[in-house]
């Protein structure tokens, strides 16, 4: 069974940075592409940034800067640092695990920024 669970979601103020891990099981890990999707309210769900299995990394051009995206294969974690960030960042967030046809979401963790 695959199972994609986030974590590291926290209530933040403007400026300050956190750490959202995704870990996942039932897949062979570091073939996968993964990524990092955000919700906000009443918005679509859009891409925030991406990482193949030859750790090339892509960005929404909002985000780039302040958010890493890295992989650790020997822990089947997907990370994503968030520095600095503002209130716009406010949403859920939701890690994809992608192979060819297969495509798997985790259930997201929430992200409130605000003073």
């Amino acid at each position: 069974q695959v199972q994609l669970v986030e974590s590291g979601g926290v209530l933040v103020q403007p400026g300050e940075s956190l750490r959202l891990s995704c870990a996942a099981s039932g897949i062979s890990f570091s073939f996968y592409a993964m990524a990092w999707y955000r919700q906000a309210p009443g918005k679509q769900r859009e891409l925030v940034a991406g990482i193949t299995a030859a750790r090339s990394t892509r960005y929404v051009d909002s985000v780039k800067g302040p958010f890493t995206i890295s992989r650790d294969n020997a822990k089947k974690t997907l990370y994503l640092q968030m520095d600095s960030v503002n209130p716009k960042a406010t949403a859920a967030y939701y890690c994809k695990a992608t192979l060819s046809s297969r495509a798997y979401w985790g259930q997201g963790t929430q992200v409130p920024v605000s003073s």
